[in-house]
């Protein structure tokens, strides 16, 4: 069987490939735990069950792609991985790479914790592919892009998990490699060392290398990928432009169908039942409701109202609670229109609201009530738990709101004259 030819660009031979791909693990339901089980019962034969970790997966990688796989725990992410590179074989398929490879994989693997730096380093060079002089003639590089110059005579045994991711990505970045597999390697590191990560991706990428980068961070894969797959259960679901896997993923992340109201929130309703909320969705159109409302795009949230009796001018109202069941946005037709006009009994309505969302990525529920407009505003109906659903996007600073803000600094200078005159009295 030849190499395919690259599928994203239709020309020349990918980086690497994959066609076909299955992989099954085999669990056992019996085990003989003792020699006397063993002297019992010597013709017992073990069951056990398959366990299917990848089924029939075929995608290309272009030489100098920048390729993300995403995936909920136990999608089969990793286990590609370790196929890809040559650590697991696989079922059924083929895959083809076509280039000096380097894995990501599991950082620090090798290390022996009763060495120091200088002697893990090479070792742990040498294992990926260096020559033991170019493993040595590298090691102040690594020790300085870790930043460990002054624990570089303490034994491995002596650092911190910090210390040895940091050491050990070092040493990694080093081979010189034309296509890199990187399993989840930041997920541990602090905020610094993970954006000198970020700074290497960025060189990598700018240099061609082709790099297969496995993640559940969706900022990385929609800042880094050129393209993305996600993988659901061992099957591929989703392969192509970046920030619609990402917005795949969240919906299948967050286990919900479209729409699907959030039992936590509660459904009691109350009020005199002249009137009622029947169905709330997102999106202009009720026959394709949407589950992902992107960050600073439009964003429109309906209901559909049943009249059992005749109303004049309701208020309706509409609240955004977030996960943490905290109200977010509040809006009332009371502000936006002088009057909503009268209703009669059995007659239907679509109450909207529309804003720009610049809501933080995350899951909201709406709550809407329905009021006599009045002095008393007395309820009519009051339906918490209609709709749940996820704002994405790759802006997050920890607010509820992610509202664009300018930044400006004027400087007074270094004139003595200014500084007397702060913090004092007139």
């Amino acid at each position: 069987m030849t190499m395919p030819t690259d599928e994203t660009s239709g020309q020349g031979l990918p980086a690497l490939a994959a066609r076909g791909v299955h992989k099954r693990f085999k669990i056992p339901e019996e085990r003989s735990h003792t020699l006397k089980e063993r002297a019992l019962h010597p013709l017992r034969r073990s069951r056990h069950e398959e366990l299917y970790a990848l089924k029939d997966i075929s995608f290309a990688v272009a030489p100098g792609e920048f390729f993300g796989i995403v995936g909920r725990n136990g999608s089969g992410k990793s286990t590609l991985l370790k196929c890809l590179a040559g650590i697991y074989g696989t079922d059924e398929g083929k895959i083809w790479c076509n280039g000096r490879m380097s894995t990501f994989i599991e950082l620090g693997v090798g290390f022996n914790p009763d060495l120091a730096a200088y002697d893990n380093v090479a070792l742990n060079g040498i294992m990926l592919g260096l020559s033991p002089r170019e493993a040595r003639a590298r090691y102040k590089r690594v020790i300085e892009f870790a930043e460990l110059e002054e624990f570089q005579d303490l034994k491995l045994k002596n650092y911190s998990s910090g210390m040895h991711v940091r050491l050990a990505f070092s040493v990694a970045i080093q081979v010189d490699a034309d296509i890199l597999l990187i399993d989840e390697v930041l997920a541990v590191g602090d905020a610094a060392f993970q954006q000198k990560c970020f700074d290497v991706f960025n060189r990598m990428r700018e240099e061609g290398r082709t790099i297969i980068f496995v993640t559940h961070d969706m900022g990385a894969v929609t800042r880094f990928c050129h393209r993305a797959m996600l993988l659901e259960r061992g099957e591929m679901v989703s392969i192509g432009d970046p920030r619609d896997v990402a917005d795949r993923y969240l919906e299948i992340a967050f286990g919900r169908e479209v729409g699907f109201a959030d039992p936590t929130v509660g459904s009691a309703r109350m009020g005199d039942g002249t009137a009622r909320v029947k169905d709330v969705w997102l999106g202009d159109d009720r026959e394709e409701r949407l589950a992902i409302a992107p960050q600073s795009e439009p964003l429109a949230i309906k209901a559909l109202v049943r009249f059992n009796g005749e109303v004049r001018d309701p208020a309706v109202s509409m609240t955004l609670l977030n996960e943490h069941r905290q109200p977010v946005v509040v809006a009332t037709t009371v502000e936006a229109l002088d009057e909503t006009g009268g209703f009669q009994a059995e007659e239907w309505a679509v109450f909207a609201f529309s804003f720009h969302n610049m809501l933080a990525p995350g899951r909201y529920h709406t709550v809407f009530t329905i009021t006599h407009r009045g002095e008393g505003l007395d309820v009519i109906d009051r339906f918490a738990g209609g709709l749940s659903f996820v704002v994405s996007g790759l802006t997050s600073s920890g607010g509820m709101v992610e509202i664009p803000v300018q930044a400006q600094i004027d400087r007074w200078g270094t004139s003595s004259l200014i500084e007397p005159s702060i913090g004092r009295a007139p």
